[in-house]
């Protein structure tokens, strides 16, 4: 069975590094390039896996995971981004509602990808 991984980040070059990282292997990766498109994708579909920017324009990240979990509080999140201590109160929150998630640090290598979503989806 294919495993479905939905990559949600504005900046191009770090949704053609999940492209590139994934794109021989029995993952299919869809990528969005903001919150509200994120979330159209993620509502017409199942995922196994989302990688989600924090810093977006528009929807954040902290936003945009909070109506992913509306939907669906299993899927594995993890939020990728260079600006942690820059929304820690927003992270902070989402701990506080009980809203679970990872967090990776920027930059992430293709190497790194790989390795991460063949451990957390086999």
């Amino acid at each position: 069975m294919e495993k479905h991984i939905l990559v949600i980040d504005d900046e191009p070059a770090v949704r053609n590094s999940f492209v590139l990282a994934l794109e021989d292997t029995e993952f299919l990766v869809t990528t969005a390039s903001s919150g509200t498109e994120g979330l159209g994708k993620f509502n017409k579909s199942n995922y196994h896996l989302i990688f989600l920017d924090l810093k977006m324009p528009g929807m954040s990240g902290i936003e945009t995971l909070r109506e992913i979990r509306k939907k669906d509080k299993d899927v594995p999140v993890y939020i990728i981004t260079a600006f942690a201590e820059e929304f820690f109160g927003g992270l902070k929150g989402l701990s506080h509602e009980n809203i679970n998630f990872e967090l990776m640090q920027k930059p992430i290598g293709m190497e790194a990808i790989n390795e991460l979503t063949h451990a957390l989806l086999g």
